[in-house]
């Protein structure tokens, strides 16, 4: 029986006759669906994203697992969450089937190897209190499945992104995400609408994990790394929100901080810098926890 994501669409059955704008609508409409078919699905990605950040609270990782276009969305979420929320590279991590070679350039054969990415994370250390999400549109691809039943059999949580139910995938894992999104406009391209749900659902299970372990204040992006200009500027403007600085202090106390989570702390504290710093490594850098260990210490010290 052929899958979801291999079947044809009828609603594109001419698109290689039509004109240039009558098959970006098409295509359009397509996309539209997309979002509707995550929106049925929020309730087991709100699930996951609990497991998730109780795991990383614990001391737990979050592996993505994919090939192809899947495996290379995971990895691209993963990479933005360091400069977004100032965790550890190694507190997220994508894996791809042909490694980063198949970031750029085609790799499917290293698909079908079903005991390779069991074996990349062996390497990789996983341990029972990690997290594994396997990446796979049509459910069945054998690196994928392969790696999360590793990770169940080990006594990871393990979860899945697909848009085929009843996919040999879901049956692997203990929390499936199964957001059926219909046939492709171009039939069996996956990295259109499926891509476009995988993406979507990845960025809300990052962002709300971030969110559960204190890494946002608000909407504010409270660990942001200020790496370049505009991420300096970023800093400078949330620190002000955060504290009530005026421009120029909160400048140079972000200088002298060299990180926002830290001169915040250190704004909202009084602590020095090595304070801060060790104060929100022991907290998982979280600024609320961080703020009250440290206001607390304070308070006992001064009560002595």
């Amino acid at each position: 029986m052929t899958s979801i994501t291999e079947s044809e669409n009828n609603a594109t059955r001419d698109i290689d006759k039509v004109s240039t704008l009558d098959a970006l609508v098409l295509i359009n409409n397509e996309d539209k669906q997309v979002a509707f078919a995550v929106e049925k699905v929020l309730p087991e990605i709100a699930t996951v994203v609990d497991q998730v950040a109780s795991r990383l609270e614990n001391g737990g990782r979050l592996f993505y697992v994919g090939t192809g276009t899947s495996g290379r969305l995971g990895v691209l979420d993963a990479s933005e969450l360091p400069p977004t929320f100032g965790v550890e590279r190694e507190l997220v991590q994508g894996v791809i089937a042909g490694g980063i070679d198949a970031l750029y350039k085609a790799t499917e054969a290293s698909e079908d190897d079903r005991d390779a990415g069991a074996a990349e994370l062996r390497t990789r250390g996983l341990t029972a209190k990690d997290t594994v999400i396997g990446i796979a549109a049509s459910g069945r691809t054998p690196y994928t499945i392969g790696a999360v039943e590793y990770a169940r059999s080990i006594g990871c949580v393990t979860s899945c992104i697909t848009c085929n139910p009843g996919s040999p995938i879901t049956q692997s894992v203990d929390y499936p995400i199964v957001a059926v999104v219909g046939p492709e406009a171009i039939a069996g391209s996956t990295r259109m609408k499926a891509g476009t749900a995988q993406k979507l659902i990845l960025n809300m299970i990052s962002t709300v994990a971030m969110i559960r372990l204190g890494l946002v204040t608000g909407n504010r992006m409270t660990g942001v790394k200020p790496t370049n200009a505009k991420l300096v500027d970023r800093s400078v403007r949330i620190l002000r929100e955060e504290t009530g600085l005026e421009e120029t202090k909160a400048t140079e106390l972000l200088s002298v901080a060299g990180d926002l989570s830290t001169a915040i702390v250190m704004a909202r504290t009084g602590a020095s810098v090595a304070d801060a710093k060790e104060a929100l490594a022991a907290n998982g850098r979280m600024i609320e926890r961080t703020v009250r260990m440290l206001t607390n210490a304070e308070k006992d010290a001064d009560d002595n």
